[in-house]
């Protein structure tokens, strides 16, 4: 229950410092669509970052301070388990978008050095692997 309340309270706070940016996936992608992911896959992972962030960031105001970027962790969701605030964003993928989703799903954990402020310079990525269109973004927290 604890965890609930608080991803209700993080996607409060982040949505109204945000405005415009919901925390909520646009559209979740379709269970059928998605490949099976495990730990093995994190070369890959890591790897389509290099195509991934410049499209998920690098839009709108500011986007050279999304240039420079390092990934703090890369997890299966199937594997995230005792870190507390991995396992809020577990709970916030579920709630999107359902168990099956999350668990052919990662979550990445970004920081950017050239933003400023706290929550500019974290991001989280939800991405899976589209039978088609390889690794995509399904949700960003930031």
């Amino acid at each position: 229950m604890k965890k609930i309340i608080r991803i209700i309270i993080l996607t409060i706070i982040y949505s109204s410092i945000n405005g415009l940016v919901y925390a909520q996936p646009k559209e979740c992608p379709e269970v059928k669509q998605l490949k099976e992911v495990s730990h093995k896959d994190k070369e890959e992972v890591i790897n389509s970052l290099r195509t991934l962030i410049p499209q998920t960031y690098e839009v709108g105001d500011y986007p050279d301070i999304y240039k420079e970027w390092r990934v703090l962790s890369a997890i299966p969701f199937s594997k995230v388990g005792g870190n507390e605030e991995e396992e809020n964003y577990l709970g916030m993928a579920k709630n999107f978008c359902g168990e099956k989703v999350t668990n052919k799903s990662w979550l990445v954990r970004l920081d950017f050095p050239q933003a400023k402020g706290a929550s500019a310079s974290q991001g989280q990525l939800f991405v899976a692997k589209d039978k088609e269109k390889g690794w995509i973004v399904w949700f960003r927290y930031h």
